[in-house]
């Protein structure tokens, strides 16, 4: 898994897969790395776990079911994107590892990217609150609290945003990525 994905000029595209706690940095880094690639001409997209739950899977709940559902939807609109040579950055907590490599072993040139930080500092991050309502019994089934989270086991790069900067994420994303220096 250590080879650079072939640029999507060459035939389809490639999705590059950011899983992690919620306030980890998926979202910043995609949207970081998203504006560099814009910024290169390169045809990308960014979906966001987020706004692709209130577009995409409106009416989904937090069960298992519900969240393998949300991300097999993400993952079939990376993969039509992809198909038609976009470079598609998912970010998504994908939280249950066998859906997450379902989904991924279906994509055309997917990059698993494990976005990482501890639960004491995506809870600092958290300007909602949420995990210290998580915390307190006050949210049921909250990722990385009370419901559970499975890190990837070999993710093709891992982040931990708690020791490196936003730039240096974007760096390490680009020279896996085979595309050089931002």
């Amino acid at each position: 898994m250590t080879a650079t994905l072939p640029h999507p000029t060459q035939g389809t595209g490639r999705v590059v897969w950011f899983t992690g706690l919620s306030g980890a940095g998926k979202s910043t880094l995609a949207t970081a790395l998203y504006q560099e690639l814009q910024a290169r001409g390169e045809a990308v997209e960014l979906l966001d776990g987020d706004a692709v739950r209130e577009n995409l899977s409106k009416g989904l709940g937090f069960s298992k079911a519900d969240r393998d559902t949300n991300i097999r939807r993400i993952g079939f609109v990376a993969g039509l994107l992809a198909k038609h040579g976009v470079t598609v950055l998912v970010s998504a907590i994908s939280p249950y590892r066998d859906t997450r490599n379902e989904v991924l072993a279906t994509l055309p040139a997917a990059l698993e990217v494990f976005v990482d930080a501890p639960l004491e500092v995506v809870t600092e991050r958290d300007v909602k609150g949420l995990y210290l309502k998580a915390l307190a019994g006050e949210i049921p089934h909250f990722t990385g609290v009370s419901d559970p989270y499975e890190a990837p086991l070999t993710p093709d790069l891992h982040l931990r945003t708690d020791q490196i900067s936003v730039q240096e994420g974007v760096q390490q994303l680009l020279e896996r990525l085979g595309l050089g220096e931002a």
